[in-house]
């Protein structure tokens, strides 16, 4: 089965290159497509604090995706741990999802704090963050997760 998306939109601003760490402060804008939507797309977006984010990290090439395991960051004090089971872009079909403060939204912008996709990137989706959509009990996650994140956002 192969499924065709269009991109929403595209990332314009905030980084050009793909940087681990330190995404927190990074501020981009999303313009939607205007030969798909009308400045009604994003009509009532401003009154949520946080969006999700559906990218494509299409800057990976072919001979860089990783379909098994391996060690993330490539940190020999890390255990083996497989794709599915981290965020890298390097996956199987290239998606990312990042949570995003919204900043403002005009239009068909929508310019938002802390997404880790950089100038270009093509956008597949954006969903308001409702409280009803978050886990229901706690998040669990291994050492080495907590400590791949600490220097992130």
């Amino acid at each position: 089965m192969n499924i065709v998306m269009t991109p929403v939109g595209r990332v314009s601003g905030g980084r050009a290159e793909p940087i681990d760490d330190d995404w927190g402060a990074s501020r981009a804008v999303i313009d939607l497509d205007p030969a798909r939507f009308d400045d009604t797309a994003l009509m009532g977006l401003e009154a949520f604090s946080h969006v999700e984010v559906v990218y494509v990290f299409d800057k990976v090439a072919d001979d860089e995706i990783v379909s098994g395991a391996r060690r993330p960051r490539g940190r020999e004090d890390w255990p083996m741990i497989g794709i599915v089971a981290q965020r890298g872009r390097n996956r199987p079909n290239r998606i990312g999802i990042t949570v995003c403060r919204v900043v403002s939204v005009s239009g068909l912008k929508l310019e938002v704090e802390g997404l880790d996709a950089i100038d270009g990137t093509p956008v597949l989706d954006i969903k308001p963050v409702m409280s009803g959509f978050q886990p229901r009990g706690d998040v669990f996650e291994p050492d080495w997760a907590r400590e791949i994140m600490a220097g992130y956002w």
